[in-house]
């Protein structure tokens, strides 16, 4: 059989030889060949026939419109479960070894008769025109502070032209989180792009039905640095397909160097913000040429950044507290039945009156939650003692775990109802005095296996009285070589 190769050395061999014969010859077919494939002009791969007859009879044409019934009206059916639905209807003419024969005709109808399938199409970006922001969850990554498991998210910033990237962390996808992460972005580029493109957040996108598409806090930022905002469809991360295809790739980047660094704990936040830092240097560091263009076009930052926060009234209520996101926080007493001004911060709240700072209370998570400082109703709870057996928040006001044991103490001691007492003086004292060295006395008497008595305990705390410190145990390593030795004595004595 004659190969493409063999035709193309003749078709050269022609314009060189004398005869066709020889060039035949030289190209090892015959002449009646040689002319054949002269004239056609055609390689012997271009002349085969396309094979598009069947070589054997089709198992599922009788069965196969009952199939395509089904797969018309259930885009999502199985070949699989067809094919185990045909060995139910019909018992016995269908065998196990035919299911890949069927799945290649399922495979075959979907390619060409079955529903329209979802293509993307590719972007053309110039550069400074867009950048993308996304919110991704980095628990995968399993990072630990101090040991302890650092549930957190990133706050994911990208420039589309030059792909140049960076991120902060957070740990909800609020208004204060993206707008503290797209200002930092920012800042940190030097400029700002002509449009930006997010995700459907509910932090900046008001729900379908709404007059406004964005929210008047998002709207208030993109005016503030002039940038024009687009969103994408609902279920359409695709179309922020360049922040989503890089949220991949940096964790796997971070992942990979968690691994060569040997550890995923980290001594302090600080630390692993440090470590993302540094890894954003490294992934930019061959994107400099392309984000040169872009700062070239960048339109200018403001003078000054957009505050970071948005500002709620609240009634501070009988009880103390207010209500802040659908969280319970507690303020000072002598706040009660006034009007204060909360600043919402990502990761805070700040609490103003009368245009002062009045306190800084850390910004709960999720619903429904409460933070309640004993610090703000010990005063009360000392006149009121009686309140605080039945009281709401009650477990928020054992600051320490040794709080909680001498609580638990005192009541065995004299009775709950003095028991109560007594733990709310050890509580104003704390407030009053150094909750630490409270803590530390309150340890001592524990470990002591002593009755805690409130007043000797007061005493000791305002002389500044400091307790023993826990003793530390030293174990000395093991010398594996001891078990070595062991061993070889029992070779010994068996021997």
């Amino acid at each position: 059989m004659v190969k493409d190769s063999q035709v193309r050395m003749l078709m050269r061999l022609i314009h060189r030889e004398k005869t066709l014969e020889t060039a035949a010859a030289k190209a090892g077919m015959s002449d009646k060949t040689a002319r054949k494939y002269r004239d056609l002009e055609k390689l012997p791969s271009q002349c085969r026939a396309i094979h598009d007859w069947k070589t054997r009879a089709d198992a599922f044409e009788e069965d196969w419109p009952w199939a395509e019934e089904l797969l018309k009206t259930n885009a999502g059916l199985e070949a699989k479960t067809l094919f185990e639905a045909l060995q139910r209807e019909r018992p016995g003419q269908y065998q196990d070894g035919q299911l890949r024969t069927f799945q290649r005709r399922v495979k075959r109808w979907r390619a060409l008769a079955g529903p329209d399938k979802e293509i993307f199409f590719a972007q053309v970006y110039q550069p400074g025109q867009w950048c993308e922001s996304d919110f991704t969850h980095m628990g995968s990554l399993a990072v630990t502070i101090g040991g302890v498991p650092f549930a957190h998210l990133l706050y994911h910033f990208v420039l589309c032209f030059s792909n140049w990237e960076t991120g902060t962390v957070c740990f909800s996808e609020s208004y204060e989180s993206l707008s503290l992460g797209l200002q930092n972005a920012l800042w940190k580029l030097g400029g700002v792009t002509q449009y930006h493109r997010t995700d459907n957040l509910t932090s900046a996108v008001n729900r379908i039905g709404n007059p406004e598409t964005f929210t008047a806090h998002y709207r208030g930022l993109a005016n503030h640095y002039d940038f024009e905002s687009r969103k994408i469809q609902p279920r359409s991360p695709q179309e922020n397909g360049d922040v989503e295809q890089r949220h991949y790739r940096l964790k796997k980047a971070v992942d990979q160097a968690l691994m060569l660094r040997g550890s995923r704990d980290f001594a302090s936040r600080a630390d692993y913000e440090k470590f993302l830092e540094q890894m954003f240097e490294q992934l930019d560091a061959g994107r400099q040429e392309r984000l040169r263009e872009e700062l070239k076009v960048l339109r200018r930052l403001p003078a000054r950044r957009h505050q970071d926060f948005r500002e709620v009234d609240c009634q501070v209520g009988l009880f103390g507290t207010i209500r802040v996101l659908k969280n319970t926080y507690s303020l000072h007493s002598r706040l009660a039945g006034e009007c204060v001004k909360a600043r919402i911060y990502a990761e805070q709240i700040e609490v103003w009156y009368a245009q002062r700072k009045v306190d800084v209370l850390p910004r709960l998570r999720g619903k429904n939650g409460h933070w309640i400082n004993y610090r703000h109703v010990i005063d009360r709870l000392v006149r009121k003692p009686g309140a605080f057996e039945n009281y709401r928040y009650k477990d928020d006001l054992f600051p320490t775990s040794q709080f909680r044991i001498a609580y638990d103490l005192l009541r065995e001691q004299a009775g709950p109802k003095q028991g109560n007492k007594q733990y709310l003086k050890l509580l104003a004292l704390a407030a009053q005095e150094s909750e630490t060295l409270v803590n530390e006395t309150l340890r001592f008497f524990i470990s002591q296996a002593s009755p805690i008595d409130v007043g000797v305990v007061e005493e000791r705390v305002k002389a500044r009285l400091r307790p023993p410190a826990v003793t530390e145990i030293e174990i000395e390593p093991v010398d594996l070589r001891l078990y070595d030795q062991f061993l070889e004595h029992e070779e010994v004595l068996l021997s």
